[in-house]
């Protein structure tokens, strides 16, 4: 295991693939072999996009029922479903691979969406400060520690610990914290007061871990996306600005391929104006 953890740290990352540009991209995920796009579309139809994973080739597209807004989007490849979080109506859309779909009330906002080893679905709520874990019905809530301040995107590691994202605008502290399961105590952390050097950020807001237990993080308004060890220690930059068109915002990586899915949007005054994926190798 530690072979491919130095393995992976050693890995410059390179730009493969750039998928098309259009709407803001508010999810990206693997599943059953092939790549899922969620944008936005003023018609409100064929938002789920769905790419082969080798030809990149747009194949189908897939529509999410009386959706009003997304946030992220995650996958099971479990339950053969994306899940995708509405702000609007506080709900998290499933969505099966045939396109049929159902949804289940989150009663906050979502933000960032992920799937733990018990294959249950974690919903992060920033104003609230806490991780909902769902399966057909609410099975926990885990309140985050004061300094927490709006969370963005947790993903538990399969020791039970939390990695959490934290910082929006107006926020002075911007960090990635590993909180153990109880979500009350936080065991590491990197970033504090919002900037650009190595050790800070700016509205980090989206996670990967791979099954090492790194950690890469999309530090939006710095335009890159970086690396983190088990212990949240800073190792490298993976995607630099200069790979980038505009911001990364959402992340998804497919460890087995070595492929890192950035969701790469450009962000006009108060709002995404569009976006594209980009696919890098790590």
């Amino acid at each position: 295991m530690m072979m491919k953890w130095t393995c992976l740290m050693c890995t410059e990352g390179q730009v493969v693939q750039t998928l098309p540009e259009g709407q803001e991209v508010w999810g990206v995920t693997l599943l059953a072999g092939e790549i899922y796009v969620l944008r936005w579309k003023e018609r409100r139809c064929d938002q789920v996009e769905v790419y082969n994973v080798t030809s990149y080739r747009l194949e189908h597209c897939l529509t999410v029922p009386n959706a009003r807004g997304f946030t992220d989007m995650t996958s099971c490849e479990h339950y053969l479903c994306v899940y995708i979080g509405d702000p609007f109506v506080k709900c998290v859309h499933s969505l099966n691979v045939h396109g049929i779909s159902t949804r289940f009330a989150v009663y906050d906002e979502p933000a960032g969406l992920s799937v733990n080893t018990a294959h249950n679905v974690l919903v992060t709520c920033p104003h609230v400060r806490k991780i909902k874990e769902f399966s057909s019905s609410l099975l926990h809530e885990f309140s985050l520690p004061l300094v927490v301040v709006h969370p963005l995107h947790a993903i538990q590691t399969r020791s039970g610990q939390f990695v959490v994202c934290h910082g929006s605008r107006g926020d002075q502290i911007h960090r990635v914290c590993m909180i153990i399961a109880d979500g009350h105590h936080i065991v590491h952390s990197h970033g504090g007061c919002r900037g650009i050097d190595s050790g800070q950020y700016s509205f980090p807001n989206h996670l990967a871990v791979d099954d090492n237990e790194s950690v890469f993080v999309a530090d939006m308004e710095n335009r890159r996306v970086r690396l983190l060890s088990p212990t949240l220690e800073y190792i490298r930059q993976v995607v630099s600005p200069d790979q980038l068109k505009w911001c990364p915002v959402r992340l998804y990586l497919d460890a087995k391929r070595r492929r890192l899915y950035a969701a790469d949007c450009e962000w006009k005054v108060d709002k995404y104006a569009g976006g594209q994926l980009v696919v890098v190798s790590v």
